[in-house]
């Protein structure tokens, strides 16, 4: 589903990804682990279309992503990416269920229908009774799963997370990796983790390391 070939990104004089070659296939989870400045999160944004290489590929579903611009990349995103990150980025003034719709507004997408895929995807998540709860009032592990309910709006192909168990208890950031692997288990959701967390990441299908820029 998703190819990565020969990234390689600087800023400045620095090298930060120095040809990376990257796969996942429909329906896995792939982690990848390595210490602070190796590069996940870089790597992580270019496949997001989040930022460019300065060299190399990026397709996803057949689709050569960073020669996309303007509002074709932005369409492809919102309608193919699920991002989830280390901090929630909620609205602070939306309930849970409008944060989950918002993606599915910016893709015009029904508001009817929208609310009724919100709905069940916070009744999947166990929390339904939390819907018109606004961030404030929701626990730390509550406002991630609705962060990853928001990135499943529009059933992206593939999920990008950055450290999402990162700001989280132990409890809870179990709870977020069995959480994945029951959505690629009942649904073939696709997952892409960066994480510091290897315990956690060796509950994925597989563990990638990254060191000084490359996958090793």
């Amino acid at each position: 589903m998703l190819k990565a070939t020969g990234i390689k990104k600087s800023y400045g004089k620095l090298p930060i990804l120095k040809g990376v070659n990257f796969e996942v296939a429909q329906g896995e989870i792939v982690s990848i682990i390595g210490a602070s400045g190796a590069g996940k999160s870089t790597l992580l944004h270019i496949l997001g279309t989040l930022d460019k290489p300065d060299s190399g590929e990026v397709e996803l579903k057949g689709t050569i992503v960073n020669k996309l611009s303007g509002n074709l990349l932005s369409n492809f995103r919102n309608q193919n990416i699920g991002f989830v990150f280390q901090f929630h980025h909620l609205l602070p003034e939306f309930s849970a269920l409008e944060n989950i719709c918002i993606p599915a507004f910016i893709a015009n997408k029904s508001k009817k229908q929208t609310e009724v895929r919100a709905i069940e995807l916070l009744d999947l998540f166990g929390l339904k009774d939390r819907a018109f709860h606004k961030p404030n009032q929701l626990s730390g592990g509550e406002q991630q799963r609705i962060a990853i309910a928001r990135a499943l709006i529009n059933n992206p192909a593939i999920v990008l997370a950055d450290e999402p168990s990162g700001n989280l208890d132990s409890e809870n950031a179990t709870a977020l990796h069995q959480l994945f692997v029951s959505l690629r288990d009942n649904f073939k959701q696709t997952f892409v983790i960066a994480t510091h967390n290897e315990h956690l990441a060796k509950t994925s299908d597989r563990v990638v390391v990254m060191k000084d820029g490359l996958i090793v």
